[in-house]
């Protein structure tokens, strides 16, 4: 067999790629990647290792004369990154991420005890003090849980989520179905509003049955909980026993569901409509004046801008229909035999000085006639009750964000720029 060895083989000089007729058939290549031209130098033979000894005389591999990271970075295109520093924008993206988590954690469980009390203020029509500020409702939470422990006031918690998801997954399932839209382009028609609006209504009609178990669950008292029966998925069976009239039975003057479907409906599309009305004015404010000074400096302000829209569009929305949830609320507990927590602070004498219980007896028989009980028998103010622990509740969340932004902000560190 002929030898393939070219006759001007010679070791270490040989240079068989500069050989117009060996070198098409050997492309030049680095490991796991195309060779730089400033590579091709020291490359001989396939395939080409870095620090090989395929080198001519008087040549040394780049190993010794580069550190390994910067050879790895110029062949592959990009520049690695320094390991004991990360990134500026993964550090922006991270505390973007944890400003987000810090509000979603504070406005769902942090501010729950909040939620307990104003439900239960608001059905709780024997009360005489409305609390319309939020110092007479501090009281009074602290000695309901100092009777009955912390977990008064995150009852009711793992509902809310259920309450969240049922209506997630709700609105995916009809507009998957359904040509109402889930989301509004930044330029969309009557037609397109009206069908996002109608979309939010049948979501929140979905949800009913499973709200009207988490609010029971809720507003129900420690002190007559039965412990043996209380599980996370009791509003769901709650829930299916109420939309289809079985289960535990309850007193005649139980409103069907259809009576709760116009407030139920009205509640969630009003309150989508106000509170993403404000949320856009707000960022249209903040761009407005962002374009009168200096671009911030620091990309955290990105962030913020929006998490506040957020919270002013809430606050504004469950501040005008604070009245309408009231009459929601107690439509939806009548009937159910729900024993409630005193929202006075009255202490019972005889029973080791925990707050008294009272029952939830209204008789109402419709939204209307619910309007001109309260209207008549309360006043205005009774469409109020618990307001006060409204204020604290985004008070403490927006004091939460402020603080946490403002501390995020102070120790951010910002990788130096490239020498």
């Amino acid at each position: 067999m002929a030898s393939r060895r070219p006759d001007s083989f010679d070791g270490l000089g040989y240079r068989g790629r500069d050989d117009p007729l060996y070198g098409a058939g050997y492309p030049v290549r680095s490991a796991g990647a195309p060779a730089e031209p400033q590579l091709h130098h020291w490359v001989t033979t396939p395939p080409d290792i870095p620090g090989s000894r395929n080198l001519h005389p008087g040549e040394r591999t780049p190993l010794f004369d580069d550190a390994p990271g910067e050879i790895a970075g110029s062949a592959s295109g990009w520049e690695a990154p320094n390991p004991g520093m990360p990134p500026a924008e993964q550090l922006n993206r991270f505390a973007g991420f944890s400003v987000g988590f810090v509000s979603l954690f504070t406005e769902n469980v942090l501010s729950h005890p909040c939620i307990v009390f104003r439900r239960q203020c608001q059905v709780n029509y024997h009360a005489r003090c409305y609390h319309l500020t939020p110092f007479t409702a501090v009281a009074v939470m602290y000695s309901i849980t100092k009777a009955q422990g912390v977990k008064a006031l995150w009852k009711g918690m793992g509902s809310t989520f259920i309450v969240h998801g049922v209506t997630l997954g709700a609105e995916g399932i009809i507009s998957e179905f359904t040509p109402l839209p889930r989301e509004l382009p930044h330029r969309c028609s009557w037609k397109q509003v009206a069908g996002h609006f109608l979309l939010k209504g049948l979501t929140a009609v979905v949800a009913l049955p499973f709200y009207c178990a988490s609010l029971i669950e809720t507003v129900q008292s420690e002190i007559v909980r039965d412990e043996s029966s209380s599980g996370l998925l009791d509003c769901v069976r709650e829930g299916v026993a109420r939309l289809l009239g079985v289960g535990a039975p309850h007193s005649r003057r139980l409103l069907p569901l259809r009576c709760l479907l116009l407030p139920a409906a009205l509640h969630a599309i009003l309150r989508y409509a106000v509170a993403t009305s404000i949320q856009r004015v707000v960022l249209w404010l903040h761009q407005r004046s962002k374009k009168q000074r200096a671009e911030p400096s620091n990309p955290l302000d990105a962030y913020f801008p929006e998490l506040a829209a957020s919270w002013a569009g809430s606050l504004v929305a469950d501040v005008v229909l604070f009245p309408l949830e009231t009459v929601l609320h107690r439509l939806a507990l009548q009937g159910t035999r729900t024993i409630i927590d005193a929202t006075d602070g009255v202490v019972a004498v005889g029973n080791g000085g925990s707050p008294l219980v009272v029952p939830v007896n209204t008789q109402y028989d419709g939204f209307s006639d619910c309007l001109h009980a309260i209207s008549r028998k309360e006043g205005g103010a009774g469409f109020y009750r618990g307001f006060g622990v409204l204020v604290a509740q985004y008070a403490l969340h927006g004091a939460l964000l402020s603080c946490y932004l403002a501390t995020t902000k102070s120790h951010q560190i910002v990788s130096p720029p490239p020498q």
